[in-house]
């Protein structure tokens, strides 16, 4: 048996940092990622697909938001079983119980809307874990798990949601999901594969090879919080198999990329290296930049460095600063404004601003910023 492990699409997500032009496109990409699951699913021969949680960015979404991802969901072809993260809980307003999602779901869709064990076909089944509020007082993956016959010839997969207790600061959360109840649970043959979603990054948990989070199949944080998003995952269970082998292949489906850089700027030199390597990067459109940036730069290269990120964020999908890891010290070099080719009252007032610029104080700043933009005009006038 094969199906396809996901979670996390997050529909209607939107990042801040985006472009105006730019969020729409993310927008789609993410539906289309959806859409791309029914020829994944035809390629490899899935059965089914599960979606373990945050199938939406929330329980408020625009009519639109919902049609469209409903409609994607349908062009799937296979059963896909969705289950309420805490993104969009099975709360009083969720949008799994609202008119226009009754009304429009695909006859493909099943929501994972009650705990315990749902009936794929004679000899498997799904055991969920929903969630019905964003703030769960127990373990609800042990709480499915209780009561589970063991080695009795079904197939079981567990569908969940959440942190495991192994990977989280405060382990002893009632809410997380505790390792060491789900690995008996497979030890004893009653459940054979846990399929996961929360985390945004493809991940293996514990050693068995059957606990795995899919992460999300597009990217929606920088790779330094998520190091290995974009991927579905393809399971294959041998039910002829007593011990029911797993076998899980990760298929990369994604196609954005958000890249954090970090660069010492200290001479027009790093300035033009930053350039050479935002260059470098390609599908401009399809990607997301935060540059930390760290050094001294003359007044001349601060004003290259501030051309340079201007052309860049016209190219990429967004680039900024990455302000938590930015501290660039400008300070104007002797002689620096000496060829501008002024004279009379204005030199006089240029000379004032490097004198301010100079100086520790509150107004040192405005006077670099005002020089840099002198140069800036000075260059473009000649351009």
């Amino acid at each position: 048996m094969r199906f396809l492990h996901t979670a996390d699409w997050q529909l209607g997500m939107t990042r801040h940092f985006l472009n105006d032009e730019a969020q729409p496109r993310y927008s789609a990409a993410r539906r289309d990622v959806v859409a791309a699951l029914g020829p994944l699913a035809a390629e490899v021969g899935a059965e089914f697909v599960v979606v373990a949680g945050d199938v939406f960015e929330d329980n408020h979404l625009a009519p639109r938001v919902v049609s469209q991802s409903l409609e994607a969901m349908r062009g799937i072809g296979v059963p896909v079983y969705l289950l309420p993260g805490n993104h969009d809980p099975l709360d009083a307003g969720s949008v799994y119980t609202s008119a226009l999602f009754r009304q429009e779901c695909p006859d493909n869709v099943v929501v994972l809307d009650r705990a315990g064990v749902h009936e794929v076909r004679p000899g498997l089944q799904i055991v969920a874990a929903p969630w019905h509020s964003k703030v769960p007082t127990t373990d609800l993956v042990a709480d499915v798990l209780a009561g589970l016959s063991a080695d009795d010839g079904v197939t079981r997969i567990v569908v969940a949601h959440g942190g495991v207790d192994v990977h989280q600061a405060d382990r002893e959360k009632a809410s997380h999901i505790r390792l060491a109840a789900v690995e008996q649970a497979l030890a004893e043959g009653a459940v054979h594969y846990v399929a996961l979603g929360d985390k945004h990054s493809r991940m293996q948990v514990g050693g068995t090879g059957r606990v795995w989070y899919s992460g999300s199949p597009e990217v929606t944080n920088y790779d330094h919080v998520e190091n290995d998003p974009g991927h579905v995952l393809v399971v294959d269970v041998d039910e002829e198999d007593p011990a029911r082998r797993v076998e899980v292949d990760a298929r990369r489906v994604g196609r954005w990329r958000f890249v954090s850089l970090r660069r010492t700027v200290d001479t027009s030199r790093d300035v033009t290296d930053l350039d050479l390597n935002l260059d470098l990067l390609t599908d401009k459109d399809r990607t997301v930049v935060q540059v930390g940036l760290n050094g001294t730069l003359t007044i001349s290269d601060k004003a290259a460095l501030d051309d340079c990120l201007e052309k860049y964020a016209r190219r990429f999908a967004a680039l900024t600063v990455w302000e938590s890891q930015t501290d660039v010290v400008v300070m104007p070099a002797d002689g620096e404004f000496d060829d501008l080719g002024i004279g009379g009252f204005a030199a006089a007032a240029v000379d004032e601003l490097v004198a301010a610029a100079k100086l520790e104080d509150d107004q040192s700043d405005d006077a670099r910023a005002a020089l840099a933009l002198l140069l800036r005009l000075v260059d473009r006038g000649a351009a």
